[in-house]
Parts: structure tokens; C-alpha cells; sequence
């Protein structure tokens, strides 16, 4: 089985990238692929609503000025996709918004096809506002039809410095736990994905 993290911080050594790596731990352990994928800082186009994806069903977005498209293979690949932000001034960072917009409305041009999936939201934060961020990302996972994991408590991880999210003892062991529970959810449905419910016309 195959996990695919996004990381919407610019950090390289960010505390949304430890966070995510210590969700991917347990998956590692359990016989996953995993995979992180660095979004933030990087070139990614916000989604234009040119309905062009809905026109061409090919699973593409047609702007080609980003790697976009490449890592949408990966998320159509993946049984489960873990998605982690800083929170920012107002929500999730710019470029993870992106992957967001695009990647929810290409799939829904494309039949639903993340239907069925594992989705799980990390985020990372100073203070405050990071529920708003985890509802950002958990919302675009529910309306997919993604199937979304709970764990010990909110999936958040305090700390402003690089690194300073390993001070959070809960934090960290709530992040093991929820790649515990998505490695645990993810076989006990893999035998029945192929079946999860289509969407009418």
C-alpha cells in the first residue's frame, strides 16, 4: 500500500515536515510506501475554474507551468493521502490551497476518483487558527468521498521554530497514533475500495 504525504510548508526543516514524517512511522513499519511530496515555496498555479479538466476527463489539469499533473498521478496512485500545513495568516499556505482546489475539482471532473481513499489532515502551529486550516483540508477530503481516520485528538502540532514541535509530547504521539489507525483502517477497507459507492448522475 501506498501513502502519499504533501507538505504545504516552505521550511525545509519545518515543523509541518516533522509532523507528517512522524505520521508516515508506523506506515514505514507496517510495510507502506510512503512518500513526501514539498509543495510550499515551490510554483504551484491556483485552480482557474476553466472547466477544462470536466471537458478533456483525461485525470489532467490543463496548466502545464507547475508539476501539478505529476503529483496527481501519485494522489490517484496512493490509498492514503496525508496532507500537513503551517497555519498561516488565515488558512492553509498558498500552494497547498492549490493542490487543494485543483486536486478535489480534477477529481471531480474525473468521476470521483479519489472515492474511497484515506485522508488525513496535519497541521502545525504557533497558537491559534489551526482548526480552520484542518477544516480546510479535511472539508476538500469529504467532499471527494474520502474516507477521514480520528485519532487520540485534533491533528496538530504546536511549535513556531524549526523543530520546536518536538516539544509537543501529545502532538507527536497523537501523530503516531494516527498513522497507526490510518495503516489499520487502510487494510481493513482494501479489500472493498473497488466497491465504495459511485456517485449518481
Amino acid at each position: 500500500m501506498y501513502a502519499l504525504a504533501i507538505n504545504g510548508s516552505p521550511r525545509k526543516n519545518g515543523n509541518t515536515g516533522i509532523l507528517l514524517e512522524t505520521v508516515l512511522e508506523p506506515l514505514k513499519e507496517s510495510g507502506w510506501e510512503t512518500e513526501i511530496i514539498k509543495v510550499g515555496g515551490k510554483p504551484m498555479h491556483g485552480c482557474m475554474a476553466c472547466n477544462k479538466c470536466r471537458e478533456n476527463q483525461d485525470n489532467k489539469c490543463v496548466i502545464k507551468t507547475d508539476n501539478f499533473n505529476e503529483i496527481f498521478e501519485k494522489i490517484i496512485r496512493a490509498d492514503a493521502l496525508i496532507f500537513g500545513s503551517p497555519t498561516y495568516f488565515t488558512d492553509v499556505t498558498a500552494e497547498l490551497k492549490a493542490v487543494i482546489d485543483r486536486t478535489g475539482y480534477v477529481s471531480g471532473a474525473n468521476g470521483q476518483i479519489l472515492r474511497g481513499k484515506i485522508g488525513a489532515a496535519v497541521i502545525a502551529v504557533r497558537r491559534g487558527g489551526a482548526t480552520h486550516v484542518y477544516d480546510s483540508i479535511n472539508h476538500m477530503f469529504l467532499m471527494s468521498q474520502m474516507v477521514v481516520p480520528g485519532s487520540t485528538y485534533w491533528n496538530i502540532g504546536y511549535g513556531r521554530n524549526e523543530g520546536e514541535v518536538r516539544n509537543d509530547a501529545e502532538g507527536l504521539r497523537n501523530m503516531n497514533h494516527l498513522g497507526m489507525a490510518i495503516n489499520w483502517l487502510g487494510k481493513a477497507i482494501a479489500p472493498h475500495v473497488s466497491s465504495y459507492p459511485a456517485p449518481r448522475d
